[in-house]
């Protein structure tokens, strides 16, 4: 997976709550196992017309929108079922991380795994980012992972993260790359304590 060190980016600001698995991706899309072009059916039924069409209303497909890499979304961000697939969609659309006041346990796990960032904010920075990046949709924001902190405008302020995720964020690899990367270790204590 991508490295998350430093992002700066502008923002797609979808104050919702609530919004769960199913309406980041719809079930009809679940029937791969496949990443790759999960992307175009992001919020699906909230995009499309019954036509098919892209709704212009709809915040994704504005063209403000276009090469953002952060999505501001409402509180209990990807509550419902534990489908992988909503970190896979938002990723194949292009975004790089995710800020809420709150996560859905299993959504926010399945993101760190895939290199989605979810970012837990206060209810009061969450209303101060709704407002300036509602009303100037080309304001960008910064987030540095490393001092774990959201950078916009003249304001600054930090966000928590267990030291496991952050570290593995920062590398680039998943649970499993990070345990291959300990291969020498892992095989000098083999050794060790096989020859007792």
């Amino acid at each position: 997976m991508e490295a998350f060190q430093c992002l700066t980016s502008r923002v797609v600001v979808l104050p919702v709550d609530n919004i769960d698995t199913d309406q980041i991706i719809p079930a009809r899309f679940l029937k791969t196992t496949d990443k790759n072009g999960l992307g175009a059916s992001l919020f699906a039924d909230w995009r499309y017309l019954a036509d098919g069409q892209p709704d212009p209303a709809f915040v994704l497909n504005r063209p403000e929108s276009e090469g953002a890499q952060v999505l501001l979304v409402g509180d209990n961000f990807g509550c419902g079922s534990s489908r992988e697939h909503a970190a896979w969609a938002l990723l194949g659309w292009g975004f790089r991380a995710v800020i809420s006041t709150s996560f859905a346990d299993i959504f926010r796990n399945n993101a760190l795994k895939n290199g989605l960032l979810p970012v837990v904010v206060t209810p009061e920075v969450h209303r101060a980012l709704i407002r300036t990046f509602t009303q100037d949709p080309a304001q960008t924001l910064t987030i540095d992972l490393e001092t774990q902190t959201l950078r916009w405008l003249d304001q600054a302020v930090q966000f928590p993260i267990d030291p496991f995720s952050k570290d593995c964020l920062l590398r680039g690899v998943d649970e499993l790359g990070y345990l291959l990367s300990l291969e020498t270790e892992i095989t000098a204590f083999e050794a060790k304590y096989l020859t007792g």
